[in-house]
């Protein structure tokens, strides 16, 4: 076997290493909604704070997520990533075996820290495995594969679980995927280059957490209590203050946590504004689009996650030839004409109703999968051709960040629509979601074509744009 053979081989196996992380993420971002009325039943206590067992990881993993992407510059991106597998490995058994609703909701919590650990440390990893953009294109589109897998095959498999056995089993499925994710990280991945541009930034660290903690509480608890109590009016508030002293901060250190020098990038600031709201979008209506199943139609846990099974399937295929689609096409196009699809499938989910056959559906709900299929990787490979490598890991966590953080807004936003009229709040959120997807089409035209080799490049040591070699 060739040198050139040996290299390929072991990025391969590296992919699949950083694969295995994000599709874990992603997959206890999901398997979660169809558990916790098993979860309740087992373990008692009210709706509100069941509710808290899918929120205390959502809302641990937004806001940590760029503190891990500027950590893993600084430190090495292999060593955290490794690192990150073993705590989330570890938390999710603890979930496993948890007593009582309070211990789920604290070890949730800790599996979201490894959780903000595995997402951008994973891409960093990639990004230095495959420095090429057509490589790193078809790369990242396998990556995206792990996780649409997770993210949703999560209802199914969670639903098959319960079926089978018992909520239990849905987070000690994590212990096969940490363990050989972790193996195949030390074995075949290469450390990440150290910048010394990154420092330590506590003030920076601290608000940028207060911030995202703060608007994720304020939003999950609006869902429920309403946006004008006291409570929520408060955190948003907190939160409002934090952003800005964060912006604040940020502008006056020489190595700040989030240099908002990057944002210059017309790719760098559209691509970041695009992970946020197609997933407001996408993250809403899986779960509206659970709730319509279960309640509306009267689906079992196992019956709504096949009913995603299309979805699941198409989103793989989608994310594996979004690398060769961009080659030809150039993201602007890919993630522009995805966004159109998306917003036309909606638009055809209407008419949806209590008695509506799930055969005038599942069209819709496979066309939503392969616009979401096709406009992640794209966005995550034009976002890592914009920035400098040393960069990868901030540039990352920063998409990371606003895709998490358009999570938990879009589950506690639809989910309002929906508090009173299932069918009714679908039909809202089919609409706000429509809005959002034509939003991220008007977003795609700043982008350079990836095919080009083009894009405006961010260096490491300086905050204005640069053209690649």
């Amino acid at each position: 076997m060739t040198e050139s053979h040996r290299r390929a081989g072991s990025a391969a196996l590296a992919l699949a290493g950083t694969s295995l992380g994000y599709g874990a993420v992603q997959l206890d971002v999901t398997v979660v909604n169809v558990a916790v009325s098993s979860i309740r039943g087992d373990l008692g206590g009210s709706i509100g704070a069941a509710q808290w067992v899918v929120d205390a990881y959502t809302v641990t993993f937004a806001a940590l997520i760029l503190t891990a992407g500027s950590l893993a510059d600084r430190i090495g991106a292999k060593r955290l990533l490794i690192a990150g597998f073993v705590l989330f490995t570890v938390a999710s058994i603890a979930c496993g075996l948890a007593p009582n609703l309070g211990w789920l909701i604290a070890f949730r919590a800790v599996q979201g820290i490894g959780a903000a650990a595995l997402v951008p440390c994973s891409l960093t990893v990639l990004n230095h495995a495959y420095p090429d953009d057509a490589g790193r294109a078809r790369a990242v589109g396998l990556w995206a594969a792990g996780a649409s897998v997770g993210l949703s095959g999560g209802p199914l498999l969670g639903g098959a679980l319960i079926a089978l056995s018992s909520w239990r089993r849905i987070f000690l499925i994590n212990l096969p995927l940490g363990v050989l994710g972790a193996v195949l990280i030390a074995r075949y991945a290469t450390e990440t280059s150290r910048s010394s541009h990154v420092a330590v930034d506590p003030p920076g660290q601290l608000l940028g957490v207060v911030t995202l903690g703060a608007l994720a509480a304020a939003v999950v608890e609006g869902g429920s209590r309403g946006f004008a109590d006291p409570l929520v009016l408060t955190g948003l508030a907190v939160a409002i203050v934090a952003s800005i002293g964060f912006v604040h901060v940020e502008r006056r250190r020489e190595a700040p946590l989030l240099p908002l020098g990057l944002f210059r990038s017309p790719t760098f600031a559209a691509t970041t504004a695009i992970g946020l709201i197609i997933n407001i979008a996408f993250y809403g209506l899986i779960f509206v689009l659970g709730l319509y199943f279960q309640t509306a139609r009267g689906y079992s846990p196992l019956a709504t996650g096949l009913a995603f099974a299309p979805t699941t399937v198409v989103v793989l295929f989608a994310n594996v030839g979004a690398g060769r689609l961009v080659a030809r096409f150039g993201t602007r196009r890919v993630i522009a004409v995805s966004a159109l699809v998306f917003a036309a499938a909606l638009a055809a989910l209407l008419f949806a109703g209590s008695g509506t056959p799930y055969a005038a559906v599942v069209v819709q709900l496979t066309l939503l999968g392969a616009s979401l299929g096709l406009i992640v990787p794209a966005m995550t490979s034009a976002l890592l051709g914009s920035v400098d490598r040393t960069r990868s890991g901030i540039a990352s966590g920063a998409l990371n960040t606003a895709r998490q953080a358009g999570s938990v807004i879009g589950v506690a936003l639809f989910g309002a629509f929906a508090a009173h009229s299932v069918v009714r709040g679908l039909r809202v959120s089919l609409v706000v979601a429509a809005v959002l997807a034509l939003g991220t089409a008007l977003l795609a035209l700043p982008l350079r074509p990836a095919a080009s080799g083009g894009g405006d490049r961010l260096g490491h040591d300086r905050s204005r744009v640069t053209r690649p070699r």
